[in-house]
């Protein structure tokens, strides 16, 4: 049911934690289906210099946070908005179609902490 890269990203997940001076936190649920993805950003000269992320969810929940945390790793913070749940997919090889709503939420997750850093810095 699930990729290789997915599996792997479920038991051994990336930038698990939480930043104590996040310049930006985004939360996002999902209802329906009871995931709740917490992000935390680092960003130091328009560079997220670190993220970590906690989340209440499935494994494709828990494997879409650890894959978004390390694709916007050491980009600008532009380009971390630019993060599509489509390309946390494809990143993890693929999800089945009843969980693409996990990769909608890790990128919803990001533009959230995006959006909240560049709220505190305008």
């Amino acid at each position: 049911m699930y990729s290789e890269k997915v599996m792997e990203h479920f038991e051994n997940p990336r930038n698990v934690g939480e930043l104590a001076d996040a310049s930006g936190t985004g939360t996002v649920g999902n209802a329906k289906c009871g995931d709740i993805m917490k992000m935390d950003i680092q960003v130091e000269d328009d560079v997220i210099t670190d993220v970590k992320f906690k989340t209440f969810g499935c494994c494709a929940a828990i494997a879409t946070s650890s894959m978004a945390t390390e694709m916007v790793k050491g980009k600008t913070v532009k380009e971390a908005l630019e993060l599509t749940n489509t390309a946390v997919a494809e990143a993890l090889d693929g999800l089945p179609p009843v969980k693409m709503h996990c990769s909608l939420l890790a990128e919803q997750a990001i533009h959230a902490a995006v959006e909240d850093y560049q709220k505190k810095h305008q």
